[in-house]
């Protein structure tokens, strides 16, 4: 294990020198050294460091260590109090919050012992499928990657001794989605299937609480956010802002039509799965041209390809990986995922009924333009490195959500009320995640109740809202979409007061961006030197 907690073994180690001799390295030519403080940040989010960050160089085909002994190294590497500071405030407050993050995560809570999407998210290779560097390259490191299975497996079977039953039974479908990536290598193959028996034994035997505590969620949200959270008060702005976004839907129905009448409506206006990949495209070109023409965001360029999401990660319905800061540039890959034709007719189409046309407005609007890849393009432009390789979730996500929300206010579509019934379905949806985060992980929810409360207060058919319920168990922060708008939201509304016949959008938007994807507690540097 060398300092920063990343595993190696010999063999692999050659393999990769004997690649690196023949030029072959996996590693894109353009690349920025981290310094030490930043080195032993993003030892903790490798799958993040490599593919949203794009360092390459440290990280592709290789697996963070975290085994009890590997995350005790990777703890002592972190940049003690004493260390340099970064020369701009704000690059240093931020930096500070990751590292406080980092130890809360790690340390305090010890998340790589309860969560194994921890484990099983270094294990993915789909990072290598976008072309940020040569196909033979990325070959290399997938299969340097693949070779480290059976060394990462042990490490989480080791780490893994405080998984509840609901949380273990919640992760299987994502270990089931890695097997294809696992053929044609038996070493892999085999490791895979030890990880997903243990998780098995685990979902049968395992503690079937689930809940972190309130203490230790809000611990978690305030570290990483670098501002106090009041989860009562949150709670109370989940509820108003599903208010809110209600009173949008009564707005935008049919007269006389009611609200659950509406969604209907709605919901039976769905493409085909074999129609959803041109459906999703055409609304991509529509949403990138609509944002360049409006002058919403500081920068337009870049393109965006989309492609079915890979057997991996179609535990989720969409996700949006950008050219990465530390990349050559190439095209963003929006992923989306169909039904699975292996399911039932009745679960296919309560599948589609969840990516309804109304809904895949918004869809688009969140994880292209101006919300994912428009910030993707912003990030690689981004001043130094603290800026482009630490990435604040709530930011991240609250922007995209802000994103669809900015759409509405700017006029996409004003001539179809669909738009806005989309919107607010999507914006209910992330509502209920705050909402169903606080209420799971306080105890004062079960999965049970939480997939009724997704089914009713978020409209979502019986297989999303019980997708979305198990989310919440292994992703305790997803919340923070909502959480992170709220936020843009309110310090939207100092920057028109502090500037005044000076704010425009587009100001903002530039002001914000160049922070990177700041915690949420820092977003009021954005108005102190916009």
């Amino acid at each position: 294990m060398g300092s920063t907690g990343i595993s190696t073994t010999p063999a692999t180690e050659e393999r990769v020198k004997e690649a690196a001799r023949a030029g072959h390295t996996g590693v894109p030519s353009a690349h920025a050294t981290l310094d030490p403080r930043l080195r032993a940040l993003t030892a903790f989010f490798v799958p993040v460091a490599r593919e949203r960050v794009g360092l390459h160089a440290e990280y592709d085909g290789r697996i963070p260590d975290l085994s009890p002994a590997g995350v005790r190294g990777a703890l002592a590497e972190l940049g003690p109090r004493a260390a340099e500071p970064y020369l701009d405030p704000h690059d240093e407050a931020h930096a500070r919050a990751a590292e406080d993050a980092a130890r809360i995560r790690f340390g305090r809570l010890e998340l790589h012992r309860s969560n194994p999407m921890l484990h099983l998210a270094s294990l993915d290779v789909a990072c290598y499928d976008r072309a940020y560097a040569p196909e033979e390259e990325r070959a290399v490191a997938r299969a340097a990657h693949l070779a480290r299975w059976p060394d990462a497996v042990d490490a989480a079977i080791e780490a893994l001794d405080r998984v509840p039953a609901p949380v273990a039974q919640a992760a299987l479908p994502a270990a089931r989605g890695l097997a294809p990536a696992a053929a044609g290598h038996p070493a892999a193959a085999a490791a895979l299937a030890r990880f997903t028996a243990r998780l098995t034994q685990l979902a049968e035997h395992g503690d079937p609480s689930a809940a972190l505590g309130g203490a230790a969620l809000q611990l978690l949200m305030s570290a990483a956010e670098a501002c106090p959270v009041d989860l009562g008060r949150l709670a109370d702005c989940a509820e108003a802002e599903r208010a809110r976004l209600l009173d949008v839907l009564r707005d935008a129905a049919a007269p006389g039509e009611s609200v659950a009448q509406t969604v209907r409506r709605t919901q039976a206006d769905r493409p085909t799965a074999a129609g959803m990949l041109v459906e999703v495209t055409a609304l991509t070109r529509e949403t990138l041209r609509w944002v360049a023409e409006r002058g919403l965001v500081p920068y337009d360029d870049g393109e965006c390809q989309v492609v079915e999401a890979p057997a991996s990660r179609r535990h989720v319905f969409a996700g949006l990986s950008p050219a990465a800061p530390g990349e050559p540039d190439a095209p963003s890959v929006f992923h989306f995922t169909p039904p699975d034709p292996n399911w039932s007719v009745r679960k296919q189409e309560e599948w589609l009924a969840f990516f309804n046309r109304p809904f895949l407005s918004a869809f688009v609007l969140h994880e292209v333009a101006p919300g994912h890849h428009s910030h993707g393009r912003a990030l690689r432009r981004a001043p130094g490195a603290v800026r482009r390789t630490l990435l604040s979730e709530a930011f991240t996500e609250g922007w995209a959500l802000y994103a669809e929300q900015l759409a509405l206010e700017e006029g996409f579509r004003s001539h179809d009320r669909g738009t806005a019934i989309g919107i607010a379905l999507s914006g209910l949806q992330r509502s209920t995640r705050l909402s169903c985060a606080i209420g799971l992980h306080t105890g004062a929810m079960t999965v049970a109740e939480a997939a009724r409360r997704f089914a009713q207060d978020a409209f979502l058919p019986a297989a999303a809202a019980s997708a979305e319920a198990g989310r919440g168990l292994w992703d305790p922060e997803y919340g923070h979409y909502t959480w992170g708008k709220l936020a843009l939201l309110e310090v939207r509304e100092q920057a028109r007061r502090a500037w005044g016949a000076g704010y425009s959008p587009a100001r903002f938007h530039a002001a914000l961006l160049e922070l990177g994807a700041p915690p949420l507690g820092l977003l009021g540097t954005a108005v102190e030197r916009g």
